[in-house]
């Protein structure tokens, strides 16, 4: 398609090095499309004719039920449709670039690509948010230790823990949704750098393809890729939150923690230990975290020196963002699995996580808290000497640290009491977490395709 000012033959190195066939076919079907529309903007335009742009779109249409062929050897999915187009049609299927280049082409099809990823992809996390509600649901009794610095801190309800990742998968869609609006600006009708000199109806052109809107500026039109930075972006704070769910199911299912226990649909054994059962499902989606933070590195890198216009740099943009979405995916989907094959086992609540609560006792009855937080330091620390928990220490011991210390104390430090007392607006009281998840349930709902 560039030979004209060529008359030597390219080295077949090189060709294979330049090639990008074997990741870009991603965009066939969308290639397709986009051609198609295109074919209409130039009938439209009176650029070619009407008999011409009905042949054009045949040829597509027929291209695409066919569908591609592994032994082809073009240079890229786009080089592939047009030489087939030609095949089909002659000299009329050389008339279709007409005013276009592969910088506005490639452009315009990554970002229908990426819209369709993006949805695809919120709709995959929709399905984990499910499951994280399903989860929560059926173990809405249970109570575990919550931890700051993984020290036992306070008890939370495991509903509410659940919750916690709904809530970074939310924000997560809503990122994804967010980027999903500058994707969707059209870019074609840029040409090279410069723009057309072909009357081409770039608005109409745009709605046709299910576009917000055209590019403003032709040279940013052609060499942006902050669409896909965003993307990864995106992919990575996904996969953070992901990352850090593997990280507690982990801790959880060991024996020292002992809170869950691994369905065997989710775990593997060892080649040699025989009572080993570990949790590779999601030890991989931590792993897999890093691979998607390198994709966005690794393009911000490509990025950063680049000169206008377009470079044949960017090129590398694809094989990021393919890698991601298809990591993403695949994270989601175990993680949603995982959640499925999780039973939950007793968990013993020790380690003076009511200690809290004795210090707001004491404040309810008129001590300033940091007094009270010094009182219960040393009640602490008397529990620790007598091997036992503040709540199986008899009344007139406690009363040594303070008076105001009354009967009515072990009503405070159930665990009950602890879990309901924390009954403002997103806190762990059973009223609140049965709240949370309905209110979660509607959102879900709210957020379904076609809503």
């Amino acid at each position: 398609m560039w030979g004209g000012r060529f008359t030597g033959q390219t080295d077949p190195g090189f060709a294979a090095f330049n090639n990008s066939f074997q990741f870009d076919r991603r965009l066939f079907e969308v290639d397709v499309a986009a051609s198609i529309a295109y074919s209409q903007a130039l009938e439209n335009a009176n650029a070619i004719s009407v008999d011409e742009g009905r042949q054009i779109r045949s040829g597509l249409e027929s291209i695409l039920r066919n569908g591609l062929t592994d032994d082809s050897q073009a240079e890229d999915v786009h080089s592939f449709v047009e030489a087939r187009l030609v095949e089909l049609i002659g000299d009329a299927g050389r008339k279709l670039h007409t005013g276009r280049s592969r910088n506005d082409q490639v452009a315009t099809d990554f970002r229908l690509w990426l819209r369709q990823a993006i949805d695809h992809l919120d709709a995959t996390l929709r399905i984990t948010q499910t499951a994280l509600l399903d989860f929560a649901e059926t173990n809405s009794e249970v109570v575990i230790p919550g931890y700051t610095h993984l020290q036992r801190a306070q008890p939370v309800l495991l509903a509410h823990w659940c919750l916690a990742y709904f809530e970074m998968l939310a924000r997560d869609r809503k990122r994804l949704l967010d980027a999903r609006r500058r994707v969707n600006i059209m870019p074609l009708g840029s040409g090279a750098l410069a723009g057309t000199s072909f009357p081409i109806d770039r608005e109409a052109l745009a709605k046709s393809l299910g576009f917000e809107g055209v590019s403003q500026n032709s040279l940013d039109a052609v060499s942006d890729r902050d669409f896909c930075v965003e993307f990864l972006s995106a992919c990575s704070l996904i996969m953070v939150h992901l990352s850090r769910l593997a990280e507690d199911v982990i801790i959880y299912a060991t024996t020292e923690f002992g809170f869950f226990g691994l369905g065997d649909a989710i775990a593997t054994g060892s080649s040699l230990m025989p009572q080993k059962k570990n949790p590779d499902s999601m030890e991989l989606v931590r792993g897999k975290a890093g691979r998607v933070f390198g994709d966005l590195v690794g393009l911000l890198t490509t990025l950063k020196g680049l000169p206008l216009a377009y470079n044949k740099d960017m090129q590398e943009d694809k094989e990021a963002v393919f890698d991601a979405f298809d990591t993403v995916t695949s994270s989601l989907q175990v993680s949603s699995t995982v959640l499925a094959n999780i039973t939950v086992n007793e968990v013993a609540l020790g380690g003076y996580m009511n200690a809290t609560e004795l210090a707001d006792y004491l404040v309810r009855k008129g001590m300033p808290f940091r007094d009270a937080h010094d009182v219960v330091g040393r009640v602490v620390i008397r529990a620790i000497e007598l091997e036992k928990q503040i709540e199986e220490i008899e009344i007139d011991e406690l009363r040594k640290f303070s008076t105001l210390i009354e009967a009515d104390v072990y009503d405070a430090l159930s665990i009950e009491q602890t879990i309901n007392a924390k009954s403002q607006t997103g806190g762990t009281a059973r009223a609140s977490v049965k709240e949370s998840l309905a209110r979660a349930r509607r959102a879900l709902a709210e957020s379904s395709p076609g809503r």
